[in-house]
């Protein structure tokens, strides 16, 4: 599956936005999906992710209230809606989606960029 993110922007704090994730190359719905950010220098950390059919979600404590995953798998299409943005949430945000056990061996789309700035 090759997945293409976008959505990504400058933001003022108390911000939204809404990435999305466009899937293509095999059934979207085969596939976990989530999504990741990274700041410079540091290491790729989960954010969110949601189940094949779109009922179990999971979130990283900070973004828990604020972020909300959701995906159509008609239109093969996956989303993050940020809401209430913090500087801290500033990052480069990539879209995955794995068919195994673990992320590494998934597939990943190319970063958009998030800035949370005044």
């Amino acid at each position: 599956v090759q997945l293409q993110a976008s959505g990504g922007g400058l933001v003022q704090p108390g911000g939204s936005l809404r990435l999305s994730c466009a899937a293509s190359g095999d059934t979207f719905s085969r596939y976990e999906a989530g999504w990741f950010r990274q700041t410079p220098g540091k290491e790729r950390k989960f954010v969110a992710d949601i189940s094949r059919s779109g009922i179990g979600t999971h979130y990283v404590d900070p973004v828990k209230g604020r972020f909300a995953i959701s995906r159509d798998n008609l239109k093969n299409t996956l989303s993050l809606q940020m809401n209430s943005l913090k500087p801290e949430d500033t990052a480069v945000y990539y879209c995955a989606a794995k068919l195994g056990a673990d992320w590494i061996s998934g597939y990943w789309g190319q970063g958009t960029q998030v800035t949370v700035s005044s």
